[in-house]
């Protein structure tokens, strides 16, 4: 089904997100804070050992760009482009951040830049909402999680991903994606046992650098839906409220430049102006110059001057 107006699609190849999908996103939204609590109860009186944190940073980290470069800058964006080894590996990463598998990320992500803030957004906090403080609030929690429930996946099919079902690694590397959360979460727990040589070691790194570390990277980057939706500041012209912010940039590695984003959405670089940390665009540089990835779009600075808004020229 498509708006005749704009020719841009806004049906769903089904009418709501399946029963299946809402019962992995409760599974993936209210489990890790569930480790926060037993890591409450784990750490009573004890001391806070330096493998639990760096488990937790280094899988955060190291996941996170499965999404930030793989999921977002590559799949979604095609920002650059890569060979088989380092694609898949982006893949993987991205399905251990528990945040769905490639495809339904994908195009959940194209059809919000297709209709950003317009009906058909799947998560807009400024559509249909209501006004007042109250409208906001109802925006503002269906932005950041609300939407999980009720539209996540409902565009998971070749309208918004051709090119992503015409892969058959890619295919593959979705329908494994319980293989994936086994890994995202055996994985602290097989090196915090190595580590510690017990079961409790190995429990408090599963806790440690797989449920707190999901739970935290899942609400980081459900701040880009909802707080760089309404907070922050627009550098440049976009049909959308995109806004730049400046906090949720520093744990999405450089997500948080989301006007930026919605700007220019084919740039690998977000951080596009000088003091715009992007953590992302830099492991990118460094993947170019190791010559493992290439033609890395980014745009120029006669594109940039001409979408620079008057309140931000320099």
């Amino acid at each position: 089904m498509y708006d005749s107006s704009t020719q841009i699609a806004v049906g769903t190849v089904r009418p709501r997100t399946s029963r299946i999908s809402q019962t992995v996103t409760l599974v993936a939204v209210v489990v890790p804070p569930l480790g926060l609590l037993s890591a409450m109860g784990l750490l009573w009186g004890v001391a806070f050992q330096w493998v639990d944190l760096a488990l937790f940073a280094g899988f955060y980290l190291v996941c996170a760009f499965g999404t930030t470069i793989g999921f977002h800058r590559y799949f979604t964006h095609r920002g650059f482009e890569t060979g088989t080894a380092v694609k898949v590996v982006l893949a993987v990463l991205g399905c251990m951040t528990m945040q769905g598998p490639l495809t339904q990320w994908v195009t959940d992500h194209r059809k919000h830049h297709a209709l950003s803030d317009k009906p058909g957004d799947p998560h807009s906090p400024h559509v249909g909402h209501g006004d007042g403080v109250l409208g906001a609030a109802r925006g503002f929690v269906h932005a950041h999680v609300g939407w999980l429930f009720v539209n996540l996946g409902m565009e998971q099919g070749r309208e918004y991903a051709k090119d992503l079902y015409d892969d058959r690694l890619l295919r593959l590397i979705d329908r494994a994606y319980l293989l994936w959360v086994g890994l995202t979460l055996g994985l602290p727990f097989l090196i915090g046992y190595w580590l510690g040589g017990t079961v409790g070691a190995g429990l408090e790194g599963l806790v440690w650098g797989g449920l707190i570390r999901i739970f935290a990277y899942q609400h980081a980057t459900f701040s880009v839906n909802s707080i760089c939706h309404m907070f922050g500041r627009q550098h440049y012209r976009s049909r959308d409220e995109a806004r730049n912010n400046r906090l949720v940039a520093a744990l999405v590695f450089g997500e948080g430049w989301h006007n930026n984003h919605h700007a220019f959405p084919a740039s690998a670089r977000h951080g596009l102006d000088r003091g715009q940390i992007d953590v992302s665009w830099w492991v990118i540089r460094g993947l170019e110059r190791l010559g493992l990835v290439w033609n890395v779009r980014v745009p120029d600075a006669a594109q940039l001057e001409r979408r620079r808004l008057p309140s931000a020229a320099r």
